[in-house]
């Protein structure tokens, strides 16, 4: 007759092997979504600097709603959609995937990577610094990530969404709630 414990250690064994394989999956799936994050955020980063660039002065002043073209990808990664806005006639910038914060402009006009950092200092009850902000959103804290996040930050600050404090840190601006208020 095997012993309790034997059979307890054969059971651990399987259970442990189990738990390995799963990792090793999990792993290469992470893996795949950086890689496909990656690739992705090429796109709204280029989409961004096309933007800042012709709303710059002079560059934006007469140009209506910007559309870019999203290119299909044959990978099963996720294609940004472009969030048109109104032209700067209406008080935002035009193309602009962060609008300037006034009135009867909700969070839901925010795109879902800035709408995911107002859930995060929604959620906080002090003023976070960037590389709080990449680690509560998931991210991991490299200074790409961090950098990135504080980009955003920053943007959304300039106009309107966010307070930054002198030591480089966010909060919401008053009134603001997250999720989508």
């Amino acid at each position: 007759m095997p012993s309790v414990v034997g059979l307890l250690e054969e059971r651990e064994r399987g259970a442990r092997q189990r738990v390995e394989v799963l990792r090793e999956e999990a792993d290469r799936v992470l893996a795949e979504l950086r890689d496909a994050e990656l690739f992705w955020e090429r796109f709204v980063t280029a989409r961004e600097v096309l933007v800042e660039v012709l709303a710059g002065p002079g560059g934006g002043a007469d140009v209506e709603e910007t559309a870019v073209p999203v290119v299909e990808n044959t990978a099963s990664t996720p294609t940004p959609t472009p969030t048109p806005t109104p032209t700067p006639k209406g008080g935002r910038v035009s193309g602009s995937v962060v609008p300037v914060r006034g009135e009867g402009v909700e969070v839901s006009a925010l795109s879902p990577d800035y709408q995911r950092i107002v859930s995060v200092l929604a959620a906080s009850a002090a003023a976070l610094a960037c590389g709080e902000i990449t680690s509560a959103l998931g991210l991991e804290r490299v200074p790409a990530k961090v950098e990135g996040v504080r980009s955003k930050a920053v943007r959304m600050a300039e106009r309107g969404w966010l307070v930054k404090d002198p030591s480089g840190r966010f909060t919401l601006v008053p009134g603001l709630r997250g999720g989508g208020s």
